[in-house]
């Protein structure tokens, strides 16, 4: 935001400039994430015409606007970015991945669909061995490729079984200045220091049964580490003191949705999304039965939507004011099982789902709804379960087109300046042009599937395939 006072007998003119940086809370009345806002003032005394004042003027105040912008693209902190909403404002971005825009890549040891996050020369992800007996954080160098720690943070006991197709270390870590908070679901949740690799603290006694392995990832909102657990047999959100780990409110999810679903559709896999609301916080939690708005302060619920069942997976997207999410799957009355893709107004309290649900789009499937869509510019681009890659007006719900895909797409998507990129879970690289003509811009193929949401900032991209972490940019 930029403020203007001129003096008209001296011709002084004062240029305030508040300048949004990014801060690892997420209290903002101007979108979902903390904005740690910076206020620089500038005195410019211009013993000048005002004609000639405004000439220089247009030239100063583009190059701040470019300033700022870039400042907000230094770091990736959290699942799908540090806004947690898939978008990356980078420029220079390769269509085609081949070697030749492969700056390094470094093996990973074991198995995990942990997305990277990345903070000034770290990129953190975990990782684990297939029986879950021991959990790792790995940190990377952002430069180089090198491993700079490899720590194995738990090495649980008792292990809960998990679907073959996930991992132990699929949910992503979040992290800010100093510290990398990193979580594997019911195994445990640590606080990492970034300078050392020393832990801080860690603790491993929430439990639920994710039946099919721990997805959800951990969020940060302002002294707060928040954690979804929602299993066959409790369901719950938690916040800890970040700097201790202790316990600063805990919110059980409501019984009655559930008790009409067996035991093991009582389970759903996503990480909140904090939106803001006429200057309020809400924390958007679509369960498998039912999708809550809490206040992320204390926990208390603000309003809900009973709607689908079981197994969501796919977390909350918005934008210009409105919520989008998808149900868990439930059945018709003629016995196949769907899913919708429903918009929500924030704006209510209580039992809305009657009055805020804008519209639905029924989805029939054949499996989980893994992919969290992208919305840029009230459109919202998803591949559904039947492999149809799609691009849905956000205003009616309606498709504006759609076409078929040869693969499943589990990793949720990326816009990267005019362009969607999609990944595979046989490592194909998938890209689009944005907008209401599907316009296919290139497709690449990586060394093996992909599951992992990529970072895309300063220029670079930090991509995670079963096998790799990569570094790629244009040479």
């Amino acid at each position: 935001m930029f403020i203007f006072q001129q003096n008209q007998g001296m011709n002084v003119v004062r240029i305030q400039i508040r300048e949004k940086t990014k801060g690892s809370n997420k209290n903002s009345a101007e979108n979902s994430l903390n904005l740690i806002y910076k206020v620089h003032c500038i005195k410019i005394q211009l013993m000048i015409s005002r004609k000639t004042f405004l000439m220089c003027f247009l030239v100063i105040v583009p190059f701040l606007i470019s300033e700022q912008a870039s400042s907000q693209e230094k770091n990736w902190t959290h699942f799908r970015g540090s806004e947690m909403n898939g978008i990356a404002e980078a420029n220079g971005i390769p269509p085609v991945w081949n070697d030749s825009v492969v700056k390094w890549k470094t093996q990973i040891h074991d198995e995990g669909y942990s997305s990277p996050v990345v903070y000034d020369n770290q990129i953190w992800v975990t990782t684990a061995k297939s029986d879950g007996k021991e959990l790792y954080a790995v940190c990377t160098d952002f430069q180089t490729g090198k491993i700079i720690y490899d720590i194995k943070v738990f090495t649980p006991d008792e292990v809960e079984g998990k679907h073959s197709l996930n991992t132990y270390a699929s949910p992503t870590a979040c992290i800010e200045k100093g510290f990398v908070y990193v979580h594997y679901g019911s195994l445990g949740t640590a606080c990492i220091n970034t300078l050392n690799g020393s832990i801080v603290w860690k603790r491993s006694d929430f439990k639920c049964k994710h039946a099919q392995g721990p997805a959800s990832s951990p969020i940060l909102y302002k002294n707060l580490l928040i954690l979804h657990f929602e299993g066959t047999d409790n369901r719950f959100i938690v916040a800890l003191d970040k700097s201790n780990g202790k316990i600063v409110w805990k919110s059980n999810r409501p019984e009655e949705p559930y008790q009409a679903l067996a035991p093991i559709g009582r389970k759903a896999y996503i990480t909140p999304l904090i939106v803001t609301v006429k200057g309020h916080d809400m924390m958007i939690s679509n369960g498998s039965a039912i999708g809550i708005a809490y206040d992320p302060n204390d926990g208390k619920e603000i309003w809900r939507v009973v709607d689908g069942a079981e197994s969501t997976i796919a977390m909350p997207v918005s934008e210009n004011g409105i919520v989008y999410w998808y149900t868990g799957f439930t059945a018709g009355d003629d016995g196949k099982k769907y899913t919708e893709l429903i918009a929500v107004n924030p704006d209510g309290a209580g039992d809305i789902t009657g009055t805020n649900v804008l519209w639905k789009k029924r989805e029939e499937l054949s499996r989980n709804q893994s992919l969290t869509p992208v919305i840029k510019d009230g459109l919202i681009y998803s591949i559904n379960t039947r492999n149809i890659l799609m691009c849905i007006d956000a205003a009616t719900g309606k498709e504006v087109w759609s076409t078929h895909v040869s693969s499943n797409f589990d990793s949720s998507p990326i816009y990267i300046n005019g362009n969607i990129f999609f990944f595979s879970v046989k490592g194909e690289v998938l890209v689009i042009k944005a907008g209401r003509k599907y316009e296919p811009v290139a497709k690449s193929q990586m060394d093996s599937g992909i599951w992992a949401t990529p970072a895309v900032l300063r220029n670079t991209v930090i991509l995670r395939t079963q096998k790799y972490l990569y570094r790629i940019e244009q040479k």
